[in-house]
């Protein structure tokens, strides 16, 4: 039986090709190979199968084989030196030692005492979840004798081999290695639930998840002991965020941060990077999925405390860190919804956001001539001449080569619309509906190009959504944002989560049509937008806002457009005397009352004031102050209060009221007080 065990590990054997070489140059006694050989990685990496497979081929190769086990094995040095002690009588042994980290007090007694005892030509594998002491990888003596390899997950390709030797439906395939990453304890765990899910007549089917017992037997493989439920936090909070720094743990659980954040950098399952801590993707995943299930509240009041301090974080950093902010943010709801579909996480495809100098605008300009054509290159042309720092350009971490550009144009005023008949629709289309108000300023995404995916999901398009996202989140006085693509269909589905509507407007450029997708941000705090979208995207709501039929309250006012302020003018004088209807207008959150500290009667009499000033005026003031006066219970009644035919009455009162409404818009858009210009009117009623 022992022969069969042995037979079909060996089948089911896959990838360590590198380590593999270095141990059989090892057992050829290469000069150049190291006598010990320490492999470190946490738990369910393959480190017992890599012993096993180079026993094997020890064996093979008519060597004496001596295996030490810490879970067997008394963390003594007798104990050890009984288990070891063939190896110090005989030449050329191979000694194999496993799990060491429970012989962890062992360690200077095995540098010092036991190896350098070891017979010339012995090779020694150590094998245990923490990297050697740093100071036997630095002593010189040790120098030319030991080498410390750090296993990592299979490679994918090497995973998959796994899979296809199990027998796992190919269906399957890509769920598993997804969730696996290529950790082979997961692998091996999640291959035998598979296999076992086809046996049982669900085969192929690529809906494949974790259940409960595979979480349960990884998790204290994987991660071990937690020593306190702060600990166990920590954990959690790390498997959620793309990298834990300190500052966040201190966010998330407090004043013990410091501490919690030591003990997570000395776990074999995570690895540091200059912007932080992150765990194994196998991990993460174990983590989060035990979480949720086990305390499905607790695992949402964690995500959504970590979602607002990161969203805060976007918009508090300087501008360099903007990008990594937004990454930060935007992990947490990378595999819900639309942004599972939209989101690149490629790390070989990876690129990184540099400012357009002049050198770049040969080949921005070259990209828009390659994808769109001459007519948009010139646009591009034009707008590089004017609005420089609106390009971006995205080159490739491998080559450094521009795969990518793209432009964020910036609008107080109109600029361009003779130029380019995109801009131009966005400016018709802001004055149609709610315009740009003094120190207001309108934003358009207007070039979004890869050289490869153009405008398709890709790394460089991540850059440039989380580019404009943080401009919604950071910018003061946006009014619009329009964001600009190929008219052909495919993103009107994935931006209308995020509330950017495609507008009737469909400019031609060239050979090109291009679809304008809007926003008005007056309407909403863009902080608490996001976090509603994000909200909507945990509990797996469709996340679309219907457009807005009434005012929504931002923080200081509401925008209306025209027909709205219109109506809502019109309205605010008929209610000019009746205080409980006038309190329920909309004018009452517009700037002109919530910027001046002006009440909206008072503004209104203001408004009226100003008639005098106008040809005619005498008489239209007179038509409007009786007409919405408690006096007059009719129009009728007011015409012949005023002894005018109700003609003649009506062109006048027309007149007035399209006066006051044009007053009111100017100064609404100015962000200018109606101030009082003549007479008290409330005296004459």
């Amino acid at each position: 039986m022992g022969d069969l065990v042995v037979a079909a590990r060996d089948r089911a054997f896959v990838g360590r090709v590198a380590e593999r070489a270095v141990f059989r140059s090892a057992l050829a006694g290469d000069s150049h190979a190291p006598s010990v050989l320490y492999l470190h990685g946490p738990g369910g990496i393959g480190k017992s199968a890599l012993l096993r497979r180079f026993a094997l081929e020890t064996l093979e190769a008519g060597r004496l084989v001596v295996e030490v086990d810490g879970r067997t094995v008394a963390a003594t040095p007798e104990d050890f030196e009984h288990a070891a002690g063939k190896a110090i009588g005989e030449p050329n042994a191979v000694l194999l030692v496993d799990t060491f980290e429970l012989c962890h007090g062992l360690e200077h007694w095995l540098w010092e005492q036991f190896l350098p005892r070891l017979p010339l030509g012995t090779v020694v594998v150590v094998a245990g979840r923490a990297a050697p002491d740093p100071r036997w990888v630095a002593d010189p003596g040790w120098a030319d004798l030991l080498r410390a390899v750090r296993l990592r997950d299979l490679a994918r390709e090497d995973a998959a081999a796994f899979l296809r030797v199990r027998g796992v439906p190919a269906g399957m395939h890509h769920a598993l290695l997804s969730f696996t990453s290529g950790n082979p304890l997961a692998l091996s765990l999640a291959v035998a639930v598979a296999v076992q899910r086809d046996t049982d007549g669900a085969r192929g089917t690529a809906e494949w998840s974790p259940g409960q017992d595979v979480i349960a037997t990884l998790l204290p493989h994987l991660v071990g002991h937690a020593p306190s439920a702060a600990h166990r936090t920590a954990l959690e909070v790390c498997a959620q965020a793309d990298v834990t720094s300190e500052g966040l743990l201190r966010a998330m659980t407090g004043e013990d941060a410091a501490e919690l954040f030591a003990w997570l950098r000395t776990q074999p399952f995570i690895e540091s990077t200059a912007s932080g801590l992150f765990p194994h993707d196998v991990v993460r995943e174990v983590l989060a999925a035990d979480l949720r299930w086990r305390d499905p509240e607790g695992f949402a009041a964690l995500r959504r405390r970590m979602y607002h301090h990161l969203l805060a974080r976007v918009r508090e950093v300087p501008a360099a860190q903007v990008l990594q902010a937004m990454n930060s943010l935007v992990y947490l709801d990378r595999s819900l919804g639309h942004l599972a579909d939209t989101l690149v996480w490629d790390p070989e495809d990876a690129v990184r956001e540099m400012p357009c100098t002049p050198d770049d605008e040969s080949r921005v300009v070259d990209l828009v001539h390659l994808t769109e054509g001459a007519e948009s290159a010139a646009i591009a042309r034009f707008w590089l001449n004017r609005q420089p720092e609106a390009f971006r350009v995205y080159r490739s971490n491998r080559t450094g080569e521009i795969t990518a550009f793209s432009t964020l144009l910036r609008l107080s005023g109109p600029e361009g619309e003779d130029v380019d008949p995109v801009v131009a629709a966005a400016w018709s289309h802001a004055r149609a509906g709610s315009p740009i108000r003094a120190g207001e300023h309108m934003a358009v995404a207007r070039f979004m190009v890869d050289a490869q995916a153009y405008q398709r999901p890709s790394a460089s398009l991540n850059l440039v959504t989380w580019r404009v996202t943080a401009e919604i989140i950071r910018a003061d006085r946006l009014a619009w944002l329009f964001v600009v693509m190929r008219d052909d269909g495919f993103w009107n589905a994935h931006l209308a989560p995020g509330d950017m509507l495609p507008t009737d407007a469909r400019p031609v450029v060239g050979d090109h049509g291009y679809r304008l997708f809007a926003h008005d941000w007056r309407t909403r705090s863009a902080m608490a937008w996001v976090a509603e979208k994000h909200e909507a995207l945990q509990e797996g709501v469709a996340a679309v806002t219907p457009a807005v039929t009434a005012p929504q309250e931002r923080s200081d006012h509401v925008v209306l457009s025209r027909p709205e302020f219109d109506t809502a003018v019109r309205d605010a004088l008929r209610a000019l005397w009746w205080p409980g209807e006038l309190a329920a207008n909309p004018l009452n959150h517009s700037r002109l009352v919530v910027e001046h500290d002006q009440n909206l009667h008072d503004v209104l009499l203001h408004a009226v004031e100003t008639l005098l000033g106008e040809r005619g005026g005498e008489t239209r003031h007179q038509v409007l102050t009786t007409t919405y006066s408690k006096t007059a219970p009719t129009q009728e009644a007011a015409a012949r209060r005023l002894g005018m035919s109700f003609s003649t009455y009506r062109r006048h009162l027309t007149a007035a009221v399209q006066h006051i409404r044009d007053v009111l818009w100017s100064h609404e858009l100015s962000g200018t007080a109606v101030l009082p210009v003549g007479r008290d009117l409330s005296a004459e009623q």
